[in-house]
């Protein structure tokens, strides 16, 4: 499997059907998905993986099966994704991640995300990337901050309007420090 880019201790490609499984464990833990409306079912995972397939067809990004080069195991996703929700910094391209429990704590997002952005500004030339956590998840928002993003404001995600606990959420985002004269 030839891998796009990479971190000293992480790889990052495109999806193949064989991820399924590992992704499937990390997306159904409920500790996992504490900071979401919900844990996903198989059926679910599965079209994640095929948006995520589609997505990185066109556009040459998506949330990538983070691998650790050790063992080749994908331990979850980091990436990028296109949004256009209904925000007012909409449409945006976002840097997101979701790693199994047994590799928190060690690095892996801050370090996954760090090559997720130099991709993002080096090999796409994107302008701006954009973060959203819900305001209670401070180990995300912290990632965030360790990446050098900032904190723009905090806000209603339209889409989590009926989970009270996680509708709050902060905006963070970084500018490409390779673009001049960004108007």
């Amino acid at each position: 499997m030839q891998y796009l880019f990479g971190s000293e201790r992480l790889a990052f490609r495109t999806w193949i059907d064989c991820d399924l499984k590992s992704l499937h464990s990390v997306s159904s833990d409920p500790e996992v998905m504490h900071y979401f409306p919900d844990v996903k079912t198989k059926e679910e995972t599965k079209a994640f993986i095929e948006r995520m397939q589609s997505e990185f067809e066109e556009r040459k990004y998506c949330y990538f099966p983070a691998v650790l080069k050790s063992s080749q195991e994908v331990i979850g996703f980091i990436g990028l994704a296109y949004q256009t929700y209904n925000a007012p910094f909409n449409p945006a391209v976002d840097i997101g991640w979701r790693l199994s429990k047994k590799h928190w704590g060690k690095g892996y997002a801050t370090e996954g995300a760090k090559a997720c952005l130099k991709y993002a500004f080096e090999k796409l030339e994107l302008k701006e990337v954009i973060s959203i956590a819900t305001t209670a998840n401070v180990p995300s928002t912290s990632v965030m901050k360790k990446i050098g993003m900032k904190h723009q404001y905090d806000f209603e995600h339209s889409l989590l309007l009926e989970y009270p606990k996680i509708k709050m959420c902060s905006l963070y985002s970084i500018i490409n420090p390779n673009i001049k004269n960004i108007e």
